[in-house]
């Protein structure tokens, strides 16, 4: 491996790892990472040695074709059938660089960037999550460092309010999940009352072609009763795998080895506060591929 390549490779997970918090699919962002080493080889030998810190060019360089990407990724979003989730990644055994890092690639966190446009997405990512300099962000969108800013500091207040603080981790996921998982097959509420909070939300994603719930539910109740039809309905051979999925606790329920959904829980202490369920087909091809961001 040349010296050039293992410049690069040193990089490729930082750059993977923001190209998918930026665009919501690990497709899309082994496509940025892909085009942003193939623009580095065009460079040439000549041009890359003109290049004083590669790293820099190559978060620059990424986070220009996922804005790009990204744009057209939204108008896309817009049509789409239901609630919109990221693309689900495995995440066991990936220990958190941060909080705010461990924060960044939940689902739920994924899913209220959707709000913001683009380029408050790229500065707020760019500036609150990879620290990246204002003057660096300013190359990649165009704006000035002072106008960076302002969109960073607007966006940070749009996340904080749908997002308000960063919900205490419970003490022990695992036992979270299967108290999750008993209640689930016994379907009885007061299982459902030890393990989910009252304002409990279910957000599932089915995209075009697979049913799903169009709208989120809401509340103890509605949400219990959903999931103990969702549990009556599993195929008897379906074999059910355990995992961290985005950072959080959840599982991947396989039937005849092909992933039927994801599901990841978003806990507010020891008590499920949000399930997020993820069915497109489309999102769950490279399910048992992908590694730990």
């Amino acid at each position: 491996m040349s010296d050039d390549a293992r410049v690069f490779e040193a990089e490729r997970a930082r750059l993977r790892s923001l190209g998918y918090r930026m665009l919501g699919s690990m497709a899309d962002a082994d496509d940025v990472v892909q085009e942003t080493w193939l623009r580095w080889e065009r460079l040439g030998v000549d041009g890359r040695r003109l290049v004083e810190r590669p790293p820099a060019w190559f978060t620059t360089t990424a986070s220009r074709l996922a804005l790009d990407r990204l744009k057209s990724a939204q108008r896309q979003r817009e049509q789409y059938v239901g609630p919109w989730l990221p693309e689900p990644v495995i995440t066991d055994g990936d220990p958190a660089e941060s909080v705010e890092l461990a924060e960044s690639i939940t689902l739920g966190f994924l899913a209220v960037l959707e709000r913001l446009g683009p380029v408050e997405r790229a500065v707020f990512l760019l500036a609150d999550v990879f620290a990246e300099p204002f003057s660096s962000i300013a190359a990649v969108v165009g704006r000035s460092e002072e106008a960076c800013r302002q969109i960073a500091s607007r966006a940070r207040r749009r996340v904080r309010a749908d997002r308000p603080g960063t919900r205490p981790a419970p003490a022990h996921d695992d036992e979270l999940l299967r108290s999750f998982l008993v209640a689930c097959s016994l379907g009885d509420l007061d299982e459902f009352r030890k393990v989910l909070t009252d304002d409990v939300v279910l957000v599932s994603d089915g995209g075009r072609d697979v049913h799903a719930a169009r709208r989120p539910v809401v509340g103890l109740h509605r949400v219990s009763r959903f999931l103990r039809v969702l549990a009556t309905r599993l195929p008897a051979d379906a074999v059910m795998e355990l995992h961290t999925v985005n950072g959080e606790p959840g599982f991947v329920l396989l039937h005849h080895g092909w992933p039927r959904f994801v599901l990841a829980l978003e806990a507010d202490g020891d008590r499920v506060a949000a399930i997020r369920v993820i069915v497109n087909p489309e999102k769950l091809e490279r399910i048992r591929a992908v590694p730990a961001l």
